[in-house]
């Protein structure tokens, strides 16, 4: 038997059992009929007995009206084990509960509306919802096998719980998603779990992957075959630089700028004032280099421009047409640039690097917007640098396509091309938009998409280890926010402030297991606990790298002693008469101190034996 005991409020109560364990996060229903039956989770739980004392001057278990209403309804607090729970209502009440009420765990019928808001054929399955073991027995088959879960002590395991299914249709009304964790906490892993949530359903994506690991080709090993699904022609993987680039004549003097600031980190006011003076609409690459180069060749050579033009009729006419240019680019461009080619020179280095890097290229985002009307994921893949160099063009152009399109819908013009709704995915997302005055050239156009995105069909998802260095509007748009362990006091004072997480879960916030998350959303709104699915595929970076370096060694030791045993034994003197021939069993070059050094390894192992002859030392086989 379970009721309610101690004091109660509109908001929290205390539950005891004399032989039910509670578990955390389970829902329970009290059978309080003048409130009707309202539902309740346990946010913290205790066990207390006869060794434990619940309440002394130092160490205050309990409330003193929890032992007081213990002893009313008749528990020996003294002599007895005694189970408690703190519950927390799923809604506010008028009035308090009433003290003695009786508490029962739920048919899944009467929870299914607050914990199932889609099926999960219409939503994006994330996990499991916590502390729902028990009800889980009665759920229909659709929500049966849909998220088998992992750990690393029993590897693949059946779904023990209801599923967590994301609705992802209301991100129309409640946009974004934000996923906040610490190294090892499972923040990548429950990425991994969307975006291959997000393919399955088919909604186009472009992701910003600076850690080289979001592919989805390598099966998760051990999965059931109900279980095992493809996403090969699911997704596309585009280098910056290579697949993808910056079409140098869609830039306006204000891009040029924010591009330079984040690859070089600042640039003067002087800097910014020429780079926009010396900038033409549709300018290309070559063509505003090369005026910026011939102005900064003639601000050095001010008084022998100005000389020639005035000498004209004894200059041969390619000299008269280059310097009629630099004296117009004078005329024109001195005042406005500050009179200094230094400031030019710099601007110019600046566009040099970026050139000789492969960011300006016809390449555009043609495969990209190729790969959105097929409806597929787009992985860009590249340094922290070059990607943000990337995002604030790549982005700025998808979603001005995206707005057009809607607009002239709406307008009623006539429209040549549909362009799909997307999501923009980032991994490190407060380097993309940091908070504060740090510079970063997509942070304008994200915030943008923050305050008004949902109005296009454009939608954000922020993966980041620091909330608190994240700006503080996009902070505040995320409807939806996944929070793995986070430990940073700084980064806990950012959740508790912009989710519904109680103290008690914040509380939990360090210690939480990796793969389990509180997932706070205005579209169900309240606070799950989640342990997020297995991955249906793997990152190449899953394997243990000091297990990938034994493998990697082993097999290559291997092929040595295969190509080493059957020419033994080996004169150790005369060891490059055997180089040639092992190299080409062994299926590489090897030299002669890697040959002796494979062959001492071999006699540490016991496989060869080194003995001493007339003639010198010799290897033979043990």
């Amino acid at each position: 038997m379970m009721q309610i005991v101690g004091q109660t409020t509109q908001l929290e109560a205390w539950v005891a059992s004399r032989t039910r364990k509670f578990s955390i996060n389970e829902i329970l229903i009290i059978e309080d009929r003048e409130q009707g039956q309202p539902k309740a989770e346990v946010v913290e739980t205790m066990t207390f007995n006869r060794y434990i004392p619940l309440a002394s001057e130092q160490n205050n278990f309990v409330d003193e009206g929890v032992l007081s209403g213990l002893r009313q309804v008749g528990y020996d607090i003294e002599d007895e084990e005694i189970n408690l729970a703190k519950l927390r209502l799923i809604e506010e009440l008028a009035i308090p509960i009433r003290v003695g009420a009786l508490v029962r765990v739920p048919l899944f019928s009467e929870v299914e509306a607050l914990l199932v808001r889609r099926r999960p054929a219409q939503g994006l399955t994330l996990g499991v919802i916590q502390g729902t073991a028990e009800i889980a027995q009665e759920m229909p088959a659709d929500l049966q096998g849909v998220a088998p879960l992992f750990d690393k002590e029993n590897g693949v395991r059946e779904q023990v719980g209801v599923p967590f299914v994301f609705d992802y249709r209301s991100m129309d009304q409640y946009p974004h998603i934000g996923i906040f964790g610490g190294s090892g906490s499972g923040k990548s892993f429950g990425t991994r779990v969307l975006l291959e949530e997000i393919m399955m359903k088919q909604v186009p994506a472009v992701v910003f992957d600076p850690h080289f690991e979001l592919t989805f080709d390598q099966e998760f090993p051990g999965l059931p075959d109900s279980f095992r699904q493809s996403f090969k022609k699911r997704f596309v993987v585009l280098d910056a630089g290579v697949d993808i680039g910056i079409e140098f004549s869609e830039l306006q003097g204000d891009d040029i700028v924010s591009l330079l600031r984040a690859s070089s980190g600042s640039i003067t006011d002087a800097m910014e004032t020429a780079i926009k003076a010396v900038h033409k609409n549709r300018d290309s690459y070559l063509s505003y280099s090369t005026r910026l180069s011939n102005l900064a060749e003639a601000l050095d050579n001010e008084a022998d421009i100005r000389k020639q033009h005035g000498e004209m009729e004894y200059l041969n006419p390619d000299e008269k047409e280059r310097v009629q240019t630099l004296y117009t680019l004078l005329k024109t461009y001195k005042d406005k640039v500050g009179g200094f080619a230094g400031t030019l020179r710099s601007v110019m280095r600046r566009m040099h690097r970026l050139e000789m890097e492969g960011v300006f290229t016809s390449a555009g985002t043609k495969k990209v917007e190729e790969a959105f009307l097929k409806r597929q994921l787009v992985v860009i893949r590249g340094s922290m640098y070059f990607l943000n160099v990337f995002a604030f063009y790549v982005v700025r152009k998808l979603y001005r396509k995206r707005r057009e399109y809607r607009d002239s819908i709406q307008k009623g013009r006539p429209v040549e091309e549909k362009f799909p709704p997307f999501i923009i995915i980032t991994d490190e997302a407060h380097n993309f938009a940091p908070k504060g005055d740090v510079p970063a050239p997509a942070k304008g156009v994200l915030k943008e998409i923050a305050q008004e995105g949902r109005k296009y069909g454009v939608f954000l998802v922020f993966a980041t280890q620091r909330p608190a260095l994240l700006d503080d509007t996009i902070t505040a748009q995320l409807s939806t926010k996944m929070v793995f362990r986070t430990v940073r006091s700084v980064d806990i004072a950012v959740i508790k402030e912009e989710t519904d997480i109680t103290p008690e879960e914040a509380s939990r916030l360090p210690y939480l297991p990796s793969g389990t998350a509180f997932i706070s959303s205005a579209i169900t709104g309240r606070t799950n606990a989640v342990r997020i699915r297995v991955s249906k595929t793997t990152s190449p970076h899953f394997k243990n790298p000091f297990e990938e370096l034994e493998e990697a060694f082993a097999e290559q030791d291997a092929k040595i002693w295969e190509a080493i045993e059957p020419i033994l034994p080996i004169d150790a003197f005369n060891l490059n008469a055997y180089l040639t021939d092992i190299s080409r069993k062994a299926g590489r070059t090897l030299g002669h101190d890697e040959l002796a050094h494979a062959l001492e390894e071999l006699c540490e192992q016991g496989k060869v034996v080194q003995e001493n002859t007339p003639f010198g030392s010799r290897y033979r086989k043990a």
